[in-house]
């Protein structure tokens, strides 16, 4: 499908909705050839310039921030602080006080659609696991985003790290960056690969990863997540899959009665939830049979990371120190 639409039309199809006072937009003046990208989706986004106003998700803006664009930045939504307070680790290396954080208030995947036309953003990017369903967007939002702002996306679905690295860095030469920048961060990556590697296979502990909430014990599924799939599949980790995974096969639900049902040396925690998260974990008592309850084995895992090779490298080295500090 194809998506063509100036900057300034844009701006007017979500004044409707939002009864927007005042929305500039970009010069509409442009080269005769324009801009044009064919996203993971296969939506052509057709513009008569160069995206320079971008507003991301915040992970893939932490990404495109990486690869050389964070001038380009000027909103974000989703999460930019864990629970305690600082920098969530799925934004890392984002410098989230020099842009504006435009999450709404309500529910999931809400965002402030006045505040986001307020940035004139050319372009809005996020991601999606599940395709076509848009990371941090719920249905209602993306339905009035369509209607107003070209958005693209990059796709994690049945993707390998490498390959969801190449689609982050082909759209991010597309806007603009300098490919010949990237290869630092593949060697980093492949350098924190092979750590890890080592790592597990001199000590081969099992692994669980896991996550909560106040009602629900979650367990992740290497079979379908991308980082725990290459973590087993290519670096050797022994990663417990659940037995009966959800609609989506990204984890198996289990009420908090349920939490021994799986065993393991070592706890990966979604880090996302903050230390008071994995204290709460800690007092769970059906969770405390468990032997790395037992042992007090716990490695955070950054679920959700920037998709860029540096940013995994890095997350790949924390993952290798937890190993080391638990051996």
């Amino acid at each position: 499908m194809t998506l063509r639409r100036t900057a300034a039309s844009a701006l007017l199809a979500l004044a409707l909705p939002l009864s927007l006072a005042a929305c500039g937009s970009s010069d509409d003046s442009a080269g005769a050839d324009g801009w044009t990208y064919t996203d993971d989706l296969g939506t052509e986004i057709a513009l008569d310039e160069l995206p320079d106003r971008i507003v991301a998700q915040s992970s893939v803006a932490a990404a495109l921030t990486d690869l050389g664009l964070g001038d380009k930045i000027v909103g974000v939504f989703g999460p930019v602080r864990n629970a305690d307070g600082e920098v969530d680790t799925q934004a890392a290396g984002l410098d989230v006080d020099a842009v504006e954080d435009v999450t709404g208030g309500g529910d999931y995947g809400d965002v402030d659609l006045e505040a986001l036309a307020g940035l004139e953003p050319d372009l809005v990017v996020t991601s999606s696991y599940l395709e076509p369903d848009l990371w941090y967007i719920n249905a209602d939002v993306q339905a009035r985003l369509e209607e107003a702002f070209p958005i693209a996306v990059i796709s994690f679905d049945g993707k390998t790290l490498p390959e969801i690295f190449d689609s982050t860095e082909r759209m991010a030469e597309a806007l603009g960056a300098d490919e010949d920048d990237f290869a630092a961060g593949r060697e980093a990556f492949d350098a924190a690969s092979e750590r890890l590697s080592a790592i597990a296979e001199e000590q081969d502990p099992s692994i669980l990863a896991v996550s909560g909430s106040p009602d629900t014990f979650y367990v992740s599924n290497p079979e379908v997540s991308p980082d725990l799939k290459y973590y087993r599949d290519e670096l050797g980790l022994n990663l417990i899959a659940p037995d009966n995974p959800d609609e989506g096969g990204y984890f198996e639900s289990l009420s908090w009665e349920n939490a021994d049902t799986y065993d393991a040396d070592i706890a990966f925690w979604d880090d996302r939830v903050g230390q008071a998260g994995l204290d709460d974990l800690k007092a769970q008592p059906v969770w405390g049979r468990t032997t790395a309850a037992q042992n007090d084995a716990y490695v955070p895992w950054t679920s959700v990371a920037p998709p860029t090779a540096q940013a995994y490298a890095d997350v790949f080295d924390r993952f290798a120190d937890g190993l080391e500090e638990n051996s």
